[in-house]
């Protein structure tokens, strides 16, 4: 059950919008978002556009952040 404190926060965002800010950088294109308020959560997709983060979509990212991680790895040591 939700509180009355995050139906509040919820409405808040509602009336007067999210303030989302970088919650994950995955790469340099797909970038994680939290709000503020709400703590809504987006993520970019393939595509560029902004989607709510889903476990599918949290899987995904955390997939790319480490075939990322390990390809510039071996680029730095080349």
């Amino acid at each position: 059950m939700k509180t009355p404190n995050f139906m509040l926060k919820k409405a808040v965002c509602a009336v007067v919008g999210h303030r989302f800010v970088v919650s994950k950088k995955i790469t340099s294109h797909i970038t994680e978002y939290q709000c503020k308020t709400c703590k809504c959560e987006l993520t970019t997709t393939e595509t560029g556009h902004l989607d709510i983060l889903t476990p599918e979509w949290k899987e995904i990212n955390e997939t790319l952040a480490q075939l990322y991680q390990k390809r510039h790895a071996v680029e730095q040591v080349a």
